[in-house]
């Protein structure tokens, strides 16, 4: 057996947020930096060139990229050779708490949706889980805003409607979005499973790397044509027209029920926040136990 200790669980999620909220992926700046060259619209090229210098602002100078720091989703990859002799899910809120106190970061939670009462410290996070083999506990984390999560959408669609009504269901969810989801999006796609599943699988979509190519080719033909169409909308950046609406999609898949077509549409803003960190257990000495 193995153990991660509490307080490297509850350090690493402190750093993983303080740096996610400045700092984005090379891969994404990479994208921006491509998708300027190649804009045709000069005031979609001024966007994103600010876009690229707002980064180097906010980088430089240890503040956040955008006001909004986010709802703060986790997904952990727990292996089934730890064990834990305290609360996982606690520990994960510590380490938000402390980030957010410490960051001087914006408090966005409210403890309940109708009483709206701040929780002061951006808890509680969302977190999912998942066992995987060996002794490593991976943290995924996304501080996710607001204004992309308000313009995300799930829909039951009837089996009839088929790979064209997939196709259609997230074209009519971007040109909906408009500039409120704070465009270039990646664009997160979860296809079957059930209502809560099809969710999951979109906002894991979101985390996956830019050049990641999924195994499944119906999926990865999916991603390419979405691609395509998504960026000849014209919503462009911040919704003020261009070829650049999204710089990826990734399309993440799930048997479902004969019945029924469930999809989900994740979307995440132009500050595309995330990390993620590989804490390796220690082997729990037994000699004590015997």
């Amino acid at each position: 057996m193995y153990k991660v200790e509490r307080k490297d669980v509850i350090e690493n999620v402190k750093r993983m947020m303080l740096y996610s909220v400045q700092t984005l992926h090379k891969e994404v700046i990479d994208a921006f930096e491509k998708a300027s060259d190649e804009e045709n619209n000069p005031l979609a090229k001024s966007i994103l060139d600010k876009i690229l210098e707002n980064h180097e602002i906010a980088n430089s100078k240890d503040i956040p990229l955008c006001q909004d720091t986010g709802i703060v989703v986790c997904f952990l990859e727990i292996g089934r050779e730890l064990v834990f002799d305290y609360d996982l899910e606690e520990a994960i809120n510590v380490g938000v708490s402390q980030a957010y106190i410490d960051g001087y970061l914006r408090k966005s939670i409210v403890r309940h949706p109708l009483n709206r009462i701040n929780t002061m410290d951006n808890t509680p996070a969302v977190i999912h889980h998942q066992f995987i083999p060996g002794n490593k506990l991976i943290i995924h984390i996304a501080p996710k805003g607001g204004g992309s999560e308000n313009m995300s959408t799930l829909r039951m669609l009837s089996p009839s409607e088929g790979r064209d009504g997939v196709i259609n269901f997230v074209l009519e969810t971007i040109k909906n979005a408009g500039g409120r989801a704070c465009p270039p999006l990646i664009v997160g796609v979860g296809i079957g499973g059930n209502f809560e599943k099809c969710a999951w699988l979109a906002k894991k979509a979101i985390l996956r790397p830019l050049d990641d190519v999924t195994e499944n080719e119906i999926d990865r033909n999916l991603e390419i044509e979405l691609m395509d169409k998504i960026n000849k909308l014209d919503v462009g950046p911040m919704g003020l027209g261009g070829n650049t609406t999204c710089i990826g999609v990734k399309v993440n898949s799930y048997p479902c029920h004969i019945a029924s077509l469930p999809v989900a549409v994740n979307l995440q803003c132009h500050s595309a926040r995330k990390d993620e960190v590989i804490l390796v257990g220690k082997e729990i000495n037994n000699t004590n136990n015997r």
